[in-house]
């Protein structure tokens, strides 16, 4: 058997299991790639909000790239929440010559409405967009990083996610310098268990990428899998609960 493609997530822990670290830990197995994290924060939250977060240290953070990269090397790295501007700076550090794809998952707010990236920590993500591969902002994360506008002004590769926006289909579209736009349209799947879907396509689209596979079919093929584990979604919580990664089988 060949080896998995390494993918190291440097992101927040979910006590609940629904997004964060273990949500790309699931999505990355799933897809038949190898989960190494450098964990930013840990919080205590469910399906109903995030109770409470305590940021690690940036020397921590560090430490764990460090670990992981020096070892076991990386074919992909996905960054979710990053808990400080502090940690956002050496994360990008670290990460600006690595040369492999990466994904950044700009998250501001939890699924539940929590805030998880302060006005500093949002000031630092010019930087890390410079150094991802591909950036993926939802409709309210991208109106706080100055909308289509600004970034194509900066140079930024982006996937404008449109599962916040109203309507019956959810539609996501690609911007890249330099190049046309693409977009991927869909039914929207009338639920309330979406908890962890952006951490879950991040992780997809860059365990994708770490398997070799182009940028665009990298997108369609992570979508694929976040509907379908949307579709199977076990139903837990009284608020918005988690996807059923554990039912979607992918080649």
């Amino acid at each position: 058997m060949s080896r998995p493609p390494r993918v190291l997530v440097i992101a927040g822990s979910d006590s609940s299991g629904g997004a964060g670290i273990q949500a790309d830990i699931k999505t990355i197995t799933m897809l038949g790639g190898y989960a190494m994290t450098a964990i930013t924060a840990v919080t205590a939250q469910n399906t109903r909000g995030v109770q409470a977060v305590e940021a690690l240290s940036p020397d921590f953070v560090a430490a764990q790239i460090d670990s992981c990269l020096a070892d076991i090397g990386a074919d992909a790295v996905k960054i979710g929440m990053l808990g400080s501007a502090d940690i956002a700076e050496v994360v990008a550090d670290r990460l600006e010559d690595l040369g492999r794809p990466i994904v950044f998952d700009p998250v501001m707010v939890a699924t539940s409405g929590a805030a998880l990236a302060d006005e500093a920590t949002i000031e630092v993500f010019g930087w890390l967009m410079d150094v991802a591969t591909l950036t993926t902002p939802n409709v309210p994360e991208l109106a706080a990083l100055g909308g289509r506008a600004a970034l194509e002004e900066a140079g930024v590769t982006f996937l404008a996610k449109g599962g916040d926006a109203e309507g019956p289909e959810v539609t996501d579209l690609i911007v890249r310098p330099g190049q046309p736009d693409r977009m991927w349209s869909a039914p929207r799947i009338e639920t309330r268990h979406t908890h962890g879907t952006g951490c879950t396509l991040s992780s997809a689209i860059a365990t994708l990428l770490a398997r070799g596979l182009p940028l665009d079919e990298a997108i369609e093929s992570a979508r694929e899998f976040v509907r379908a584990a949307i579709e199977a979604a076990p139903g837990f919580g009284a608020g918005s609960g988690p996807l059923g990664h554990q039912a979607v089988r992918v080649n």
